[in-house]
């Protein structure tokens, strides 16, 4: 699969993610405006994301994965800088 990645990335979070495998933290999306994004993690926290740049098509229900240390979120087929709200 193909990976677009967004020009908010910078390559010192592409470093802390590969660096820090373990924080990254699996969820579902409970809202989605565009521009913010409710996760519930599978470990019971619920984040509020701010995402950065180009929003990510996400619906309601889809499963992303969130970096904590790098505030990077994997949705579908993109990797976008998303930040706590």
């Amino acid at each position: 699969m193909s990976r677009t990645i967004s020009s908010t990335v910078h390559p010192i979070q592409r470093c802390m993610a590969a660096s820090n495998p373990s924080a990254w933290g699996d969820g579902l999306v409970v809202d989605a405006d565009g521009t913010t994004i409710t996760v519930a993690l599978l470990n019971g926290m619920t984040l509020e994301l701010r995402v950065v740049g180009p929003a990510v098509d996400v619906a309601v229900g889809e499963p992303v994965a969130y970096h904590s240390v790098a505030e990077l979120l994997s949705a579908s087929a993109f990797l976008t800088t998303a930040r706590a709200a």
